[in-house]
């Protein structure tokens, strides 16, 4: 398992890389300069210094707090991006509550739900028994 600084490296790392992202529009002029950032990274590989690694570690977060894009790029379905939530899926449960003419319309998909729903039912009571307020009746 990694050491705790090993992942705050990596996360230091990534963070770097997704920065540039940020900064760089074109392919070639993002590559370049990730290619710089991954010899800087290199560079201090090999540090066994425990107050060093904490020492260059502090920099770098520094670094990446002072050099923040004002306007980050944002992946479009991640939270912040212009997608985030967008598209509500509703719950499995509203179906139930379709009329009658509605449910007509595909009687072989309510069929097996209504056979999944009992299946479902008796998994739960085998698993976890019959709940109280149908024992009472």
């Amino acid at each position: 398992m990694a050491s705790a600084h090993t992942l705050r490296i990596k996360n230091i790392y990534k963070r770097s890389l997704r920065l540039l992202e940020s900064w760089y529009d074109h392919r070639f002029q993002y590559r370049y300069q990730a290619v710089l950032m991954r010899d800087r990274f290199d560079k201090n590989r090999n540090i066994k210094d425990p107050r060093e690694i904490e020492r260059v570690v502090e920099e770098a977060e520094k670094e990446l707090f002072l050099k923040q894009h004002p306007q980050p790029r944002k992946f479009a379905n991640s939270p912040g991006g212009v997608a985030y939530e967008r598209e509500v899926v509703p719950p499995d449960w509203i179906v139930d509550y379709w009329h009658p003419l509605e449910k007509a319309q595909y009687p072989e998909y309510f069929a097996r739900r209504e056979e999944r729903k009992k299946e479902y039912l008796a998994m739960w009571d085998k698993k976890y028994g019959k709940s109280s307020s149908e024992e009472h009746h």
